[in-house]
């Protein structure tokens, strides 16, 4: 028999399994957004990064009054060369994904660690606007002198990742070659029989 104290432990692990459900199932959008950026340097020596964020809402409710703001890039290191930093829209439906992305121009070398977006949304149930932020992104090695990669660092590189493909691919390759070229002494052989 269950003692008193494990039946009402039992009955509370079941309300408070049922009472999360319900909250789990409720009416309410999810919002996951993504944020990345990427260097490419320029012909001239400049360096641009282009940021891109991915805002997902993986939710059952539409999200409405969405807003999208990033202000990781001081004024005094970049420059925005195309977008804008912050974005709004009016709606983000559920299982719906809206995308921004801007180009800036660095101005100061130097390691950059930029925080997360914010994105801020309103659900109809609440009279607040709700808050999400943006995965954070890897660190930046902004205007970086980047040695020059000679030919034969490169094919030692190639030889050291691919080496055991190459060498499986000509064994296969010779064998083949073994197997459909008639050998010279088994034609004198076929000769000397006769």
């Amino acid at each position: 028999m269950a003692s008193p104290i494990s039946k009402s432990l039992i009955s509370v692990l079941i309300a408070l399994f049922l009472i999360s459900s319900s909250f789990a199932s409720s009416d309410v959008p999810f919002i996951v957004a993504h944020k990345k950026a990427s260097l490419k340097r320029l012909k001239s020596g400049a360096e641009r990064i282009s940021v891109s964020i991915d805002i997902h809402n993986q939710g059952t409710s539409t999200a409405y009054d969405v807003s999208l703001t990033d202000d990781s890039w001081p004024q005094d290191k970049f420059d925005v060369i195309s977008g804008n930093i912050s974005q709004s829209w009016e709606r983000l439906d559920a299982g719906g994904i809206l995308s921004h992305s801007f180009e800036l121009d660095a101005k100061v070398k130097g390691m950059f660690h930029g925080s997360p977006a914010l994105i801020t949304f309103r659900i109809p149930t609440k009279a607040a606007l709700q808050e999400a932020y943006s995965t954070p992104m890897l660190p930046l090695d902004v205007l970086a002198e980047k040695p020059t990669e000679n030919k034969l660092e490169l094919a030692k590189r190639l030889l050291a990742k691919y080496g055991s493909q190459i060498s499986v691919i000509s064994i296969i390759v010779l064998f083949v070659y073994l197997i459909t070229s008639p050998s010279k002494s088994a034609a004198k052989g076929s000769k000397k029989k006769r």
